[in-house]
């Protein structure tokens, strides 16, 4: 389509793409409502095979101490907190898009029995092995 006016063209384009980015910013840091108090939701990759499920989900920032990792009928969930301490000198916040506060994420597992077999934080990843049991 062509506008007559190329500003309102660029202006149109600057819209769609700021909208674009609020989707994706919004399907990968989900804050839902766990209990009473407001949680986000750390985005995860699952694989499995004949062998292990898989999971890694991204943490960057949370400390070891900071989470935990509970295996439930079909489902793992993980929990804690990513504490706002990166401290990045003196100023006002312009912009802050990274979740803080406390998280869960609650992930269904497929059909089968499963037995935690390693936790893993490495590299702002937290990667979870689960061993399929026969």
């Amino acid at each position: 389509m062509r506008y007559p006016d190329p500003s309102a063209w660029m202006l149109t384009e600057a819209v769609e793409l700021l909208q674009c980015a609020d989707r994706l910013h919004r399907q990968f840091f989900q804050i839902s409502q766990s209990g009473e108090v407001p949680v986000w939701e750390p985005p995860v990759d699952m694989y499995v095979n004949e062998r292990a499920l898989g999971l890694l989900i991204a943490l960057p920032g949370v400390a070891p101490e900071k989470f935990e990792v509970t295996l439930e009928q079909q489902a793992i969930v993980v929990r804690g907190e990513r504490s706002f301490g990166a401290s990045l000198g003196p100023g006002a916040v312009l912009r802050m898009e990274i979740p803080y506060g406390r998280f869960e994420r609650r992930i269904l597992l497929p059909f089968g029995s499963f037995q935690l077999a390693e936790i893993l934080l490495e590299n702002g990843c937290l990667k979870i092995t689960l061993d399929r049991l026969k």
